[in-house]
């Protein structure tokens, strides 16, 4: 493992072949990619996960921060390392930062989009925004016993029930890196602002990315609704869509193994591991009974908190 800093962005390189930029979503890092590098290598390719500016150990941007200058920056940092038309994979918001620079063009090669943010619409806005809010307000409060949280089963399942299909495990080490890095991000709220608020998604016309586009959605994503899909896929027409069954918003968490074949399927030109799945109208009893409890919990801290 190589770890270097290039245009303020710190990264990630494992593995030899053919280049594959990682991209995570809003408050994470490089990390979020760990249960799936090891695979990814061993499909002969170099993966470059980066620290999105204002996450894990790249520094914020010195001026607004929002898809399009996030967008810019990964960019600018592609140019500079001679990595234009690299092949991409992008989680969260990272995946519709990865679906902003393919519609730009001339940037990306092959792009996987996995549960992309900013395809919500109505009730869904509030919903979005208020209940990550309050669960990352949350987050920061109980950073002295975050370690003991995330050691359990339990805390694990309270904590990413709104994230995963199974959330209990979640590996203990992964969630608390995660935890650690949700608090620390200074970008974190002007972002979740303007990815609720901001700036809409826009499209690109068909037959525009002639590269292969794979958006994949998890069945069970209760932060990105699975209805949200229909509405990605008719501003990227030239994407395929792929359902992750049995999975959250993360199915590199979920279903690391599946994410693995599908990055790698889809960013040789290969045949998809499996055919397009619909998904599920309503998740398990346990996993919905965990993102109640959770929301509450972190509803009633949000509320208390803006009391005082």
């Amino acid at each position: 493992m190589r770890i270097q800093a290039f245009m303020k962005f710190h990264t990630v390189r494992r593995g030899s072949g053919k280049p594959l930029l990682l991209v995570h979503g809003i408050g994470g890092s490089w990390a979020s990619w760990e249960l799936v590098i090891d695979r990814l290598t061993k499909g002969d390719r170099e993966v470059i996960a980066i620290d999105l500016p204002g996450h894990g150990r790249t520094p914020p941007l010195s001026g607004p921060t929002s898809v399009s200058t996030l967008a810019d920056a990964v960019t600018e940092f592609l140019k500079e390392e001679g990595l234009l038309g690299i092949d991409a994979v992008g989680s969260s918001m990272g995946a519709r930062l990865v679906l902003e620079l393919a519609r730009r063009g001339g940037v990306l090669g092959a792009v996987v989009s996995l549960d992309p943010g900013g395809f919500w619409e109505g009730w869904e806005v509030p919903v979005f925004y208020y209940s990550v809010a309050a669960s990352v307000r949350l987050v920061r409060a109980l950073q002295p016993v975050m370690p003991a949280i995330t050691s359990s089963p339990v805390g694990r399942t309270a904590l990413f029930a709104q994230f995963s299909a199974h959330p209990w495990s979640v590996p203990s080490d992964l969630a608390l890196t995660e935890m650690r890095s949700f608090a620390a991000s200074p970008s974190f709220d002007e972002l979740l602002q303007n990815l609720a608020h901001g700036e809409v998604q826009r499209g690109s016309p068909k037959g525009s990315v002639v590269a292969p586009l794979v958006i994949g959605w998890g069945e069970d994503d209760h932060v990105c609704l699975p209805r949200q899909a229909a509405r990605a896929k008719s501003k990227f027409p030239d994407a395929q869509l792929y359902w992750f069954p049995n999975c959250g918003h993360f199915p590199q968490w979920d279903s690391p193994e599946l994410a693995a074949r599908l990055i790698l399927a889809a960013t040789s030109g290969d045949s998809l591991p499996q055919p397009e799945r619909r998904y599920k109208s309503m998740p398990s009893t346990r996993v919905k009974w965990a993102i109640a409890v959770s929301l509450a919990v972190a509803g009633s801290f949000l509320f208390r908190s803006q009391r005082h």
